[in-house]
């Protein structure tokens, strides 16, 4: 059950990506599913380098939600293999993968129908 804060799909979106990107989470994506998908708005993609930094990654977010933004994940699974670690934040998605299973389920293709941005720690050029 979500807190008693009530975030937009879109503010989960950005937190969750940033939590990622946080903790050196790398080609991170956002999937507006919105229409597309009766279970969630949105995805959100990142990798690790390694089983204890996608699990890493993942704990993050799911802290970060619950601590900074009241926000308590449904769920959450993959912890113990490390390999791809799905987290059910309600609107939103996470997936974050071993970089190799990303590459596999490849699940950016199965959604290149839908709007997806990617989304980095470098600063957006700011119009004069």
């Amino acid at each position: 059950m979500a807190g008693t804060k009530n975030l937009s799909a879109e503010m989960i979106v950005d937190i969750a990506a940033q939590s990622a990107l946080d903790m050196k989470g790398l080609d991170v994506v956002v999937i507006d599913i919105q229409g597309r998908s009766s279970y969630a708005d949105y995805l959100v993609i990142a990798s690790g380098t390694s089983d204890r930094h996608v699990v890493s990654i993942a704990e993050n977010i799911q802290q970060v939600m619950k601590n900074d933004h009241d926000h308590i994940a449904k769920g959450i699974e993959g912890t113990r293999e490390g390999k791809w670690v799905l987290l059910d934040l309600g609107d939103v998605i996470v997936h974050v993968f071993h970089q190799f299973v990303r590459e596999e389920y490849c699940l950016e293709e199965i959604w290149k129908e839908a709007p997806q941005r990617v989304v980095s720690d470098e600063p957006r050029a700011q119009a004069n």
